[in-house]
């Protein structure tokens, strides 16, 4: 069974959203999405400065099985990228939610960003989304 947590929002691209002050997000993709991937043996990160809108395909991750796009969940600005994953790809597959994130956006301000988070999926949404 993949793991949903429950703190997160969700994207039906099966990419998560944690907030992590009032205007920054962190972003990475599902314990689903790394699951259908297989071993994830490259990703190809966002330019930091890069300013992003939503649903924009800002990175890629390539498996042994195929390359996804992955799309910025919301518009901001690319403030950090996860160098880690160049060294160490697999981290995807081990700790998606954790180790795994792949790049944090910051955004115009706080009530934006509430806004913006609220049309995405909570947890329930998502496994519906899946399956689950």
């Amino acid at each position: 069974m993949t793991q949903t947590p429950e703190d997160l929002r969700y994207t039906e691209e099966h990419e998560w959203v944690r907030r992590i002050s009032p205007t920054r997000v962190r972003v990475g993709i599902t314990d689903y999405a790394q699951s259908q991937l297989g071993d994830v043996v490259f990703v190809q990160l966002p330019a930091t400065g890069a300013e992003v809108a939503a649903g924009d395909g800002i990175s890629e991750v390539e498996s042994t099985k195929s390359v996804s796009d992955i799309y910025a969940p919301l518009s901001g600005k690319v403030v950090a990228a996860n160098q880690e994953l160049e060294a160490k790809p697999e981290t995807l597959n081990t700790d998606p939610y954790g180790a795994g994130w792949l790049f944090e956006l910051e955004v115009g301000d706080a009530a934006a960003l509430d806004s913006t988070l609220g049309e995405l999926l909570d947890a329930a949404g998502y496994q519906g989304v899946i399956g689950g």
